[in-house]
């Protein structure tokens, strides 16, 4: 059973269950904004950061990916993005004092969400060998740490550079340069655990790994397919542009195991006539079972070759490759199989054709609900298929969108943030800077932790993220940290990883999005790119939290001018005295980023060139799209089980909680609930409100156990269950990823319900969530 959380922590196993919603956003978006915006921030702060979030003036917010529009509101953001600037805004403190008060033992009792609310790191610490507390260390000694273990490594490859998302494109460049300098390519991000699938998908038939649509193109949409994704929590911002296209004509279809409150009514708060009524957004919602879009996609694609005149021949003849292979393997769907793999009926799939054949522009967005299964790649190259037939890519208002998840995942992954880098980049790099980068292909994200359980890596590195959380496997992931030589962790604020460290750890404190970055040459802005290829600068007004701070260029160039020495190639000085100067080596190794100094201080940035998209040009190794047949697959389901799939609540981003309730489903409260079909529950003899174990099985035999759920009946498909991460990465094994991508496969977990030995968890008063969630 896991520790129970110390005195002053909110109680999150005694959760409170209500009717779920059936509309976004709307007046009680805005009431919970500003109150946990004031709670953090107060008044005057909050007003002035969060008129600056996602204006051409400001900074981009450190939420999601979502881009956006040219003619912007004043208040150009959403509820969880405002929770995500105040929690990086917060007046909250995290100091050394914090640290002697708090053991790194009575800090691992301790839940995420505590950790989170205790406010910003203000200075970099250090756990020495053998101790139990964190201690104020000077940068320069900090340095002097990670040079000592680098330098005792038998290879460089015995370190691992882990990126987060929020990471900067100047930042992500510096770090990879400094890890190819140093001589490895052990650079995982947290696209392994995400997007990997979309990319590998995409670079295979399309030739380029990003979505292929724009903010315009949804507006032009005459339908847009949803599959596997909850805007209405992880996107919000999407919802505003879903209710353009519909007002525009478009038509939506929701593809998704749960109803999801975003989908069905979208109240927005940027409008009085929003706030009242809303507008309904989907037209046609399919609750598919966890894992049966590839079946649903591939029968759509049969139904569309049977039907006459409804394939883009002179498409299909000019710019595609692959037809007839694929022509024969669609035209062996199985109505029966489908039907079965899918939980659909006959007339909902029929009513989709219709409105697929009704549509000449169709987007399909997809997230984590197509990703994040063992068959994942395949089901988003029959995505690709589906739209390949009709001439859906390269035509305005029509194309792929993968939906990104954390600002600028995509712009670290177009800086070189990869473990498996194109030749073409590393030329462009040797070129450049003037030594050879290795080439051997590194560690992704499930490689680097087997590497580290394996004690084949020592060093481990993360420029942001929440590594040990967001990882599947917790207990192998965590003993693996633990066997580490040393673990540094950059970071604006405490989680869990801090806790889970090597023989000797490091937290050093960086800047926000938020905070005004001073450095030799005056002030500086950095950039990003948003799900959609755009890039722009971003700029933050606020005082740093702390004089102590350094900003993640800054602390890339120092680590590299005390590892890499003297006989560096690279000018760190200078890198770190001007940003811009970091951008004018951007531009000559990355192709798209030509003059982009002069590009990045147009108001709104510039659009990343798409060749797909621009041109209706294919960069594949047939110089086509490609078309592709696989075997349909999707998970079997034994006898007295469920296949859970792991998603967040509303009060959440990625691993980050910002409170314990999920408005939209009902859940105040607490977080350990899983939500069951009522006729699953019924079938398993688990009462609505008991408590159970979730048990995962998968062919290695181990058992991993979830201890404490609440059952909660809800209308799921059947057969199928969900519950919150990382609570319940615990359940998902190591090896159990998507083909091709290696993926962790978090979407189709088979689990038992077992009844919990205690019954329903004690909840104690001192606890409660009245309680405030600081000692």
């Amino acid at each position: 059973m896991a520790t129970k959380p110390p005195k002053g922590d909110p109680v999150q196993d005694a959760p409170q269950v209500a009717e779920p919603k059936h509309a976004a956003a709307g007046l009680p978006a805005i009431g919970h904004t500003l109150r946990i915006a004031q709670q953090q921030m107060g008044v005057k702060r909050t007003a002035l950061t969060l008129l600056r979030v996602n204006q051409k003036d400001g900074f981009d917010c450190p939420g999601c990916a979502w881009p956006e529009p040219d003619h912007r509101h004043k208040a150009e953001f959403c509820e969880n993005g405002a929770k995500a600037v105040a929690e990086e805004a917060t007046l909250r403190r995290v100091t050394p004092e914090f640290f002697t008060a708090h053991s790194v033992a009575d800090l691992a009792t301790r839940s995420g969400y505590w950790l989170g609310q205790q406010g910003r790191l203000t200075h970099p610490m250090h756990l020495p060998e053998g101790g139990d507390h964190y201690e104020p260390v000077s940068w320069e000694r900090a340095f002097d740490i990670i040079a000592e273990e680098i330098s005792a490594l038998g290879s460089p490859d015995e370190a691992v550079f882990y990126t987060s998302g929020r990471t900067s494109n100047e930042a992500a460049f510096l770090y990879q340069l400094f890890a190819r300098e140093l001589g490895t390519n052990n650079l995982p991000d947290c696209s392994n655990m995400c997007h990997e699938s979309s990319g590998s998908a995409l670079s295979e038939t399309i030739g380029i790994g990003k979505g292929s649509v724009l903010l315009e193109d949804l507006y032009r949409a005459d339908l847009i397919i949803v599959a596997g994704q909850n805007p209405g929590t992880n996107h919000p911002r999407m919802l505003s542009a879903l209710e353009k296209a519909k007002a525009n004509g478009a038509k939506i279809i929701s593809v998704n195991p749960l109803p999801e409150a975003g989908l069905e009514r979208f109240k927005n708060p940027q409008t009085p006539q929003g706030m009242l009524r809303g507008a309904a957004l989907t037209d046609l919602f399919l609750q598919i079972r966890i894992g049966g879009d590839q079946a649903l996609f591939r029968l759509l694609n049969k139904l569309i070759l049977e039907t006459n005149g409804a394939v883009d021949e002179e498409f299909v003849r000019e710019h595609t490759h692959g037809y007839e292979e694929f022509a024969e393997a669609a035209r062996a769907a199985d109505w029966d199989e489908t039907l079965s793999a899918t939980g659909l009926s006959r007339e909902e799939i029929e009513e989709a054709l219709g409105m697929v054949l009704a549509s000449e522009r169709t987007i399909v967005c997809w997230a984590m609900g197509l990703t994040q299964h063992k068959h994942a790649v395949p089901t988003i190259r029959e995505v690709v298929n589906f739209l390949l037939l009709r001439g859906n890519i390269g035509r305005p208002g029509a194309g792929v969108c993968p939906v990104r998840g954390h600002s600028n995942v995509q712009g670290d992954r177009t800086m070189g943030i990869f473990e498996r880098p194109a030749p073409a980049f590393l030329d462009a790099l040797e070129k450049e800077f003037g030594f050879a980068p290795p080439r051997e292909h590194g560690f992704d994200v499930v490689q680097a932790i087997r590497a580290l359980r394996d004690g084949e890596a020592k060093v481990f590195f993360a420029m942001g993220g929440n590594f040990v959380s967001a990882s599947p496997d917790t207990e192998v992931t965590e003993a693996a940290m633990r066997r580490a030589r040393l673990t540094v962790h950059v970071s604006t604020k405490l989680n869990r990883s801090h806790v889970v460290t090597g023989a000797r750890a490091l937290i050093l404190p960086t800047l926000g999005r938020t905070e005004r970055d001073l450095q030799g040459s005056g002030e500086q802005f950095v950039t990003v790119e948003d799900s959609m290829g755009m890039v722009h600068a971003s700029r933050g007004r606020l005082a740093p939290a702390s004089r102590q701070l350094l900003s993640e260029p800054a602390i890339v160039c120092r680590m590299a001018r005390r590892v890499l020495g003297a006989d560096s190639k690279a000018p760190w000085e200078e890198f770190e005295k001007d940003y811009a100067t970091i951008r004018d080596r951007i531009a000559r190794v990355i192709p798209g980023f030509e003059d982009f100094n002069a590009r990045v201080a147009r108001p709104g940035g510039f659009t990343l060139p798409h060749a797909p998209r621009d041109e209706r040009r294919f960069p594949t190794a047939t110089g086509k799209a490609n078309f592709t047949a696989a075997p349909v697959e999707y998970p079997e389901l034994p006898e007295g089980r469920l296949l859970l799939q792991t998603l967040r609540s509303h009060d959440q981003y990625n691993t980050t909680i910002y409170g314990l309730d999920d408005r939209y489903r009902g859940i105040t409260a607490g977080r350990r609930v899983v939500l069951v079909n009522p006729e699953d529950a019924r079938t398993l003899g688990v009462a609505d409100g008991s408590y159970v174990d979730l048990v995962s099985e998968w062919k290695d035999g181990v058992e991993r156990r979830a201890p404490g759920f609440r059952v909660v009946h809800y209308p799921t498909a059947r057969g199928c269950a969900a519950a919150y991460y990382p609570e319940t990465n615990v359940l998902v094994p190591l090896d159990a990823t998507a083909d091709t991508s290696n993926t962790p496969a978090s979407k189709s977990v088979v689990v038992r319900l077992e009844a919990a030995p205690e019954g329903r968890p004690e909840t104690r008063p001192e606890a409660r969530l009245e309680q405030s969630a600081t000692d």
